[in-house]
């Protein structure tokens, strides 16, 4: 009984887990003439995106993703 509860619970989170990764937001970052809409983005895109920023001319910009 408590091995199939572990495989439950271990299939849940995989589920769970698998199911973020193909979560889109939209994301901007605020350039110097203000917000430049990236667009929606999704799984590794998106989180390399949070994660790194976007260089844009030898400039680091923080970017900001939120659901829609």
């Amino acid at each position: 009984m408590k091995k199939a509860g572990l495989i439950a619970v271990a299939a849940l989170a995989f589920i769970t887990m698998s199911c973020k990764k193909d979560e889109c937001h939209e994301c901007h970052y605020d350039g110097p003439n203000g917000e430049v809409e990236l667009g929606e983005k999704c799984g590794d895109e998106l989180e390399n995106l949070e994660a790194s920023g976007i260089n844009v001319d030898g400039t680091n910009y923080e970017v900001h993703c939120h659901e829609h």
